[in-house]
Parts: structure tokens; C-alpha cells; sequence
């Protein structure tokens, strides 16, 4: 591969609610796209990183997208890298409001199927960067958004040219910091691992993070829904892998499997369950010794006879009879008292001018949860919130 060109991979990046949209989280791969180490952009604004022709539309977006309560969206814009002889490279963003966070990651943007698939996938496709219009995804009677053939610009700065990005910056919405929107949570998971460990929560509104880190994020998938998550994981992590056969970016998954908030052991697995032919001890072993077995069964058989000579049938079915009236006779004993000593109780919150309230469900720990799976470089990212449904 060209040392000079970008590498076709994705970071984890999540910013907070400011107008500067501070950069709160980045993953490792941040270097590999960028150039910079996550200690030296955490803290600063993300917005430091745009090109000054696009300053004022991506805060105007980073404004929507917050207010909108968005997900799963993608915008396609340029981002400055450390080395400036490298420029400003093409990006994805892809963007979900995470409660008090906004939530995505940056990927290398090129044309390609890879580009097709993560437009098609996305709920909405933002074009901030005019020769980016290849790579939104359209239907065959679109009109073609191909712009013309941009005329280079100057490698050298102007006055003119530094007095219009100076006036770009003015004409930018300012705002106070934006507030809570609505309740979802974002896992980090680690892609490179069987039982996908939470590597990050966001915040403590489904899971709690004390209990949730480090731990595998089946813990949390009911076992019901274990086999078909795992299967919609693989899926993901097929499609998050670049041309190059490495882990990258690969666009959104869409699931509803059920929580359960307490966690369980996931580790533990239940043995396939013993086919009926190896559950008669004389058939577990192919060899067994057909004397013995002709010898087992002739004693059962002179053992049901006995049986059934030294006792009436009749008789056996006379007592069985009695035995179950006697056991319907005490449930319903037990129902009756029962329902009069409810009924004892609401004659008694009546006189007093008062009534119970209804019996409140039992709580058993589990939500159902609607799911958006992404994959990246660095791992897989799972935004959860409480099913409507």
C-alpha cells in the first residue's frame, strides 16, 4: 500500500452536546486515519479537525442532528490530518444521539461497494463535501448528483481567502449546550472475542456500567435470543472488513432481542440433551451381552406378572380413583379459604376507606430493547433503547 495514501479504516469517536462538540472518546485507529493519538484530541473540539469551507454546515449539522434525536445517520466531509502534507482526507461520519453524547465513528471514505452498502444501510445521507456525491447512495431514477469538475485550488493561502473562512466562522450558529434527548445506550464490544467483552458504556440508563464492564455482552442477551444475536454479530463483523481484508467500518444492522439488566452467566451452556437410544442403559454400549439382556428382560417380565397376580386390577383402580378426589377436594378447600380470606381483607380497606392497589407485576430484569449494530476497526458498537413494541 502507498504510504501516502489514507488507511481504509474506521475509529470510534464520541463528542458531547456543546456547540464545540468536544471530542469525549476516540479509539486507537484515530492514528491510523488521522494521525493523532486519542490523548491529544480528548478534550478538544471536533470541529478543530473540519475544513474551514465546511466549518458553519457541520456545526449546523452537529446542531440537528442533536435537537432531531437522530440515528444512524452518515455525512460525508472533509477532516484535517496531523501531517500537512497529507491535507484534509475524505470521511464518513456516521452519527446516533446517545441521550447527553452523540455517538459514531470516522472512516476513509472512496467509492466503491463498500460506500454503496453503508449509504443504503444509514437512515439518512448528509453531503457536506461537493465531490461526495458519488458516493450517496441512489435509486435508478435519480438524477445524477455528479458535480462538475471543481477547479483546484491554489496550494498557497490569501488574505482573501483567510478573511472568507474568518467570516465563515462568524456566520456559524452559536448555542448553549443542548439538552438530554432521549434515553439510549452505546456498548463498545470487542470484535476480536468470542463472547464480544463491553470494552464502554455510555451511560447507566439500561445497564448499569459497574456491572456491565468488562463482562461478556451475552451476560446480558436473554438466552432465548443468544443464538440469533450471535448470528446477527457475525453478519456485522462480515460486513466490517475493508478491501484489504482488514477490520473497518461496514454500516448499520437493525435487531429487537430482550435485555436482562441483572446479567446472567452466559458461560454456562446446557448439554445437548441424551437421544432416547442412549438413555436405556442395555442399549448404551453396542456390545452388550444379548444373554444378559434376554436375562433383564424375562425378570421384568416375571416381576410385572407377579404383580399383577398378587393384586386386582380393580382394586388398583379403586384407590388411584380415591386418592385424586381426595387431592381435588383439599385444592378446592385450599381455593375457598383463600378467596374469602381476600375478600375478608377488601371488606376491611373498605370500611377503613381505603383499597389496595392492584398487585404490581413481578420484575424479572428484562427489557426489550431495539438494537442498531455497526462494526469498526476497533470493535463493535451497539446502541440499545426500550422497545415501543
Amino acid at each position: 500500500m502507498d504510504s501516502s495514501s489514507p488507511a481504509c479504516v474506521s475509529f470510534i469517536g464520541i463528542v458531547d452536546f456543546t456547540e464545540d462538540a468536544n471530542w469525549v472518546y476516540c479509539s486507537e485507529s484515530v492514528y491510523d486515519l488521522l494521525g493523532y493519538e486519542p490523548h491529544e484530541l480528548i478534550g478538544t473540539s471536533s470541529l478543530n479537525l473540519v475544513h474551514p469551507d465546511e466549518f458553519s454546515e457541520v456545526k449546523e449539522l452537529h446542531y440537528t442532528t442533536i435537537s432531531q434525536d437522530q440515528a444512524a445517520v452518515l455525512a460525508y466531509l472533509r477532516m484535517r490530518h496531523k501531517d500537512p502534507y497529507k491535507g484534509y482526507i475524505l470521511c464518513g461520519i456516521s452519527r446516533t444521539v446517545c441521550q447527553n453524547v452523540l455517538v459514531g465513528s470516522v472512516s476513509f471514505a472512496a467509492p466503491g461497494p463498500k460506500a454503496m452498502h453503508n449509504a443504503s444501510t444509514a437512515q439518512e445521507v448528509k453531503i457536506i463535501t461537493p465531490t461526495a456525491r458519488d458516493l450517496e447512495f441512489r435509486r435508478w431514477n435519480d438524477p445524477n448528483p455528479m458535480p462538475p469538475c471543481p477547479i483546484p485550488p491554489s496550494r498557497g493561502g490569501s488574505p482573501d481567502r483567510d478573511r472568507d473562512h474568518r467570516r465563515d466562522r462568524a456566520r456559524a450558529i452559536t448555542f448553549d449546550p443542548l439538552p438530554e434527548q432521549s434515553i439510549r445506550t452505546a456498548l463498545i464490544l470487542d470484535r476480536f472475542s468470542v463472547n464480544c467483552g463491553i470494552l464502554y458504556c455510555a451511560n447507566d440508563s439500561l445497564l448499569s456500567t459497574t456491572t456491565c464492564m468488562g463482562r461478556s455482552f451475552f451476560d446480558f442477551v436473554a438466552r432465548k435470543d443468544e443464538d440469533l444475536v450471535r448470528s446477527w454479530i457475525d453478519v456485522i463483523k462480515g460486513w466490517g472488513v475493508n478491501e484489504r481484508g482488514q477490520p473497518s467500518d461496514g454500516g448499520f444492522g437493525f435487531g429487537k432481542f430482550t435485555v436482562l439488566v441483572n446479567g446472567r452467566d452466559s458461560s454456562i451452556r446446557h448439554p445437548d440433551p441424551v437421544p432416547s437410544r442412549h438413555r436405556n442403559g442395555s442399549h448404551a454400549h453396542g456390545h452388550a451381552d444379548p444373554h444378559a439382556s434376554a436375562h433383564s428382560h424375562s425378570r421384568t417380565r416375571d416381576a410385572r406378572s407377579h404383580h399383577y397376580a398378587s393384586s386386582s386390577p380393580t382394586t388398583g383402580f379403586r384407590d388411584r380413583d380415591r386418592d385424586r378426589e381426595r387431592d381435588r377436594d383439599r385444592d378446592r378447600d385450599r381455593d375457598r379459604e383463600r378467596d374469602r380470606d381476600r375478600d375478608r381483607d377488601r371488606d376491611r380497606d373498605r370500611e377503613r376507606g381505603m383499597m389496595r392497589p392492584p398487585p404490581r407485576p413481578r420484575s424479572d430484569g428484562e427489557l426489550i430493547v431495539d438494537a442498531i449494530f455497526s462494526a469498526h476497526s476497533d470493535g463493535l458498537m451497539v446502541i440499545l433503547r426500550k422497545s415501543s413494541a
